[in-house]
């Protein structure tokens, strides 16, 4: 069987909330203290997947971490039983619930962050190789480390065709987000080309942003194609663009999103576009199509807000290909306008399919967030025994254990509730039952 591509998405968390945690997400910073819904949140998130599945392409799930992170709070001196340390933790005579919301966070449901994927195609061993991502740039979203890779390895533990690696060393110099800054690009015939985003030098000087942090290390982007072995003429390491970064583009999938031999991107996504462009022309040859947006066509901010490029650039069984963007790309007039352009151009493009993720977008993440990219083998798919590829009767299940466990409202008070936690906990560890991927959880070793 030929290789297929399946999107891995994140399943929305029970304690999915709006807390401003990620200096630099505009989204996330503008929304912070408002009412969540956890349950539409993952509600949405499951029509996406069955939509995506829907058009014949392959669909995946990981599912959400456990929140509070009471181990975190534990390593940082609270003490007790769960409940008291939820109660020492909302009530800290120094930060507040700073650190109650930071360990509550569901920010692991954008899977883009949870790892970087290298197909087993293009890596020198032949095997699939996943690097999860240490997520060093952002202390709430470093907590996912450890939970990834243990459930990355439930996953695709046969290791004779897997390898899970550990997380690159956890400190600034090799701060890794994962996928959102990475992207593959191929043509029959032509080995793959993966681009490996950065946004600063941990030895050395260099242009960087001056509002908001840049988040990865070009030190972290080398290794993880070494780890991946990646063939060096294969690999290209384009820097994040820092007035794209200061603007919002926290990861590269803000500015651009690549598939196949598409490219969408804007002109503030990297230093050196034309320089970029020229380099894939020359690996790719002329079969490369690219859409470049310009700051006239569409301005950054626009793209911040509406998300065009965070969108799933995806092939179809007839080998056309269609967009699938969140719904606000279709009510801004100069995201519309491109994403139009794209899909009337007569190339590979066809289509674009609008979705209802608001839960998410507010939080500063669309569909291409809420996902990882993994190429499999049929002989790969067929040795993962854990039950997180989607039909109709896991989407059901899903969708019924959603409503029963998740709350339709959620604010940062209600992090405090020991309630909360404890019934985060059974549905996560019913959760595993249903995707047969046994002790992946603190609570439960």
């Amino acid at each position: 069987m030929p290789d297929r591509e399946y999107n891995f998405d994140g399943l929305v968390g029970p304690t999915h909330n709006y807390a401003g945690l990620s200096p630099g997400n505009v989204a996330s910073l503008s929304h912070a203290g408002q009412p969540a819904n956890p349950r539409a949140a993952a509600l949405q998130g499951l029509e996406k997947m069955r939509f995506v599945a829907s058009l014949g392409v392959g669909q995946a799930l990981l599912p959400p971490h456990e929140r509070p992170s009471l181990r975190t709070l534990r390593r940082l001196g609270f003490r007790g039983s769960d409940e008291e340390i939820i109660v020492q933790a909302a009530r800290d005579h120094e930060l507040g619930d700073h650190l109650l919301r930071i360990s509550s966070s569901a920010a692991a449901m954008w899977t883009a962050n949870a790892a970087t994927s290298v197909p087993a195609s293009d890596a020198a061993d032949g095997k699939l190789h996943l690097i999860p991502a240490n997520l060093t740039a952002m202390f709430h979203r470093s907590l996912e480390e450890e939970t990834t890779t243990l459930v990355l390895r439930a996953i695709f533990a046969d290791r004779d065709r897997f390898e899970v690696h550990d997380a690159l060393p956890g400190a600034s110099h090799f701060a890794d987000e994962g996928a959102a800054n990475h992207t593959r690009l191929f043509v029959p015939g032509k080995p793959a080309v993966h681009l490996f985003a950065w946004g600063r030098r941990a030895f050395g000087g260099g242009a960087e942003p001056v509002r908001f942090p840049a988040r990865q290390t070009r030190e972290a982007s080398h290794a993880l194609a070494r780890l991946g072995q990646v063939a060096a003429a294969q690999a290209l390491f384009p820097q994040q663009h820092p007035a794209g970064i200061d603007a919002g583009a926290f990861h590269t999938d803000v500015v651009a999103v690549g598939n196949g031999n598409v490219l969408l991107l804007h002109e503030r996504a990297f230093m050196d576009v034309e320089g970029l462009l020229n380099a894939l022309r020359t690996l790719l040859g002329p079969k490369l199509v690219s859409y470049l947006a310009t700051e006239a066509e569409l301005p950054i901010k626009a793209a911040v807000a509406a998300y065009p490029f965070n969108s799933q650039l995806l092939t179809l069984p007839d080998r056309t290909m269609t967009i699938v963007a969140p719904a606000e790309s279709r009510e801004d007039p100069h995201a519309h306008a491109f994403l139009k352009r794209v899909a009337d151009s007569g190339g590979p493009v066809r289509s674009v399919h609008y979705l209802d993720l608001r839960q998410s977008m507010r939080n500063g993440g669309g569909p291409a967030c809420l996902r990882q990219r993994i190429v499999l083998s049929g002989e790969d798919r067929s040795a993962i025994k854990a039950r997180v590829f989607w039909d109709g009767d896991l989407g059901e299940e899903l969708a019924g254990w959603v409503r029963r466990h998740y709350r339709d409202r959620l604010v940062a008070s209600d992090l405090a509730d020991p309630q909360l936690a404890r019934d985060g906990f059974a549905a996560l560890d019913e959760l595993t039952r249903i995707l047969r991927l046994g002790s992946v959880y603190d609570f439960q070793r």
